[in-house]
């Protein structure tokens, strides 16, 4: 019989059921058994797959039999669907691949407590790991692998404890004309500052709480290069508690500021109107087209952070002064992939030391 002229049904891909194995059972143990290819024809399987499932399910026997007052004992090798059965239910549960990171409790706890505690993304957690040696390398997995045991119940840590589990969608950027021009346009940034090679060219915008009515904001400012953030808590937005947050901040930098703050890129908010009347000949201060978000992206993706800790909603009267210190202290210690793992605060350090 050639392939072409075989009358057996192909079955591939799948398994014997318990049903089936109560009839190889009853085929078996009858007084003429069949041949496990007969059985393989009658079922539609190949005569390999009955060989290994009689031979998972063959259980041997002891019997007695008594003749002429004797008892004599044998064994006989019997089939059984139950244990052909359990057997394999047993090979099911050891199949796929096995993990040897999962069988390290000490990289588990470690990992759970920095996304659920120190509230840091599985891949900052995988990367900081091997960054600094923390464990065996088999003992830490991909960032991919991490999210997968996430996903399947292995990790205390559940998709609501991280941040930013979402697909974000691309924005299509167009450039608007400004209808007031406050200086100086992006257009005419120096390309030193896009390239982020220097250090000294910073973002700044304002984070409001309650979307109308008179309240207080915070004034955030990100360096380009180390991502460090510098958070002020400001009477309102307007033009003059930014500036004498801005002279604030000068005053704290002393002759240093004009180093410390080559640029500063802003949008057209009111509260910036005054921004490079104060800073002239002192900073080169920017700004952005209007509904131009992504050309202050890194500052925009800082406030994010911020809105982990202080949602929109809440009064920014009411949040202490030590909290806004706590969030800054979070952002800028925690680690980036952009930096190879390092945090904003110990790059930060690396460019004061060569320009001091």
């Amino acid at each position: 019989m050639t392939q072409l002229e075989h009358s057996t049904e192909s079955r591939k891909g799948k398994h014997l059921n318990y049903s089936e194995r109560k009839d190889i059972e009853h085929w078996k143990q009858a007084d003429q058994p069949l041949s496990n290819r007969e059985i393989a024809r009658r079922l539609g399987r190949a005569p390999q797959t009955i060989h290994t499932e009689i031979k998972d399910g063959t259980v041997r026997q002891i019997k007695r039999q008594t003749h002429q007052g004797k008892t004599y004992e044998y064994e006989q090798n019997v089939y059984f669907a139950d244990a052909g059965q359990t057997a394999y239910d047993k090979a099911r549960q050891n199949s796929g691949r096995t993990y040897q990171w999962i069988q390290a409790p000490e990289f588990m706890a470690y990992a759970d407590y920095q996304m659920k505690v120190k509230k840091q993304a599985p891949d900052v957690v995988v990367g900081r790991a091997k960054l600094k040696n923390l464990f065996p390398e088999e003992s830490i997995p991909c960032t991919t692998s991490l999210y997968h045991s996430i996903e399947q119940g292995f990790m205390n840590t559940i998709n609501l404890d991280l941040q930013l589990k979402t697909r974000r969608k691309p924005k299509h950027s167009r450039t608007r004309k400004n209808r007031k021009i406050m200086g100086e346009l992006i257009e005419k940034r120096p390309d030193v500052v896009n390239t982020r090679e220097t250090f000294g060219h910073w973002e700044i915008d304002t984070v409001r709480g309650l979307r109308t009515g008179k309240d207080h904001c915070l004034l955030t400012l990100t360096e380009r290069k180390t991502r460090y953030e510098v958070i002020i808590k400001v009477d309102g937005k307007d033009s003059e508690p930014v500036n004498r947050a801005l002279q604030t901040l000068q005053e704290a930098a002393g002759q240093h500021f004009s180093r410390l703050f080559q640029t500063i890129t802003a949008d057209n908010g009111v509260e910036f109107a005054g921004l490079s009347a104060l800073l002239q000949e002192i900073s080169k201060v920017y700004f952005t087209h209007p509904y131009s978000s992504w050309e202050r992206g890194t500052n925009e993706n800082h406030n994010g952070l911020i809105r982990r800790f202080i949602p929109k909603g809440i009064r920014m009267s009411d949040v202490s002064t030590a909290v806004v210190r706590r969030v800054q202290d979070w952002m800028n210690h925690l680690p980036r992939k952009i930096l190879g793992y390092a945090t904003p605060y110990g790059r930060l350090l690396e460019e004061v030391s060569e320009l001091v």
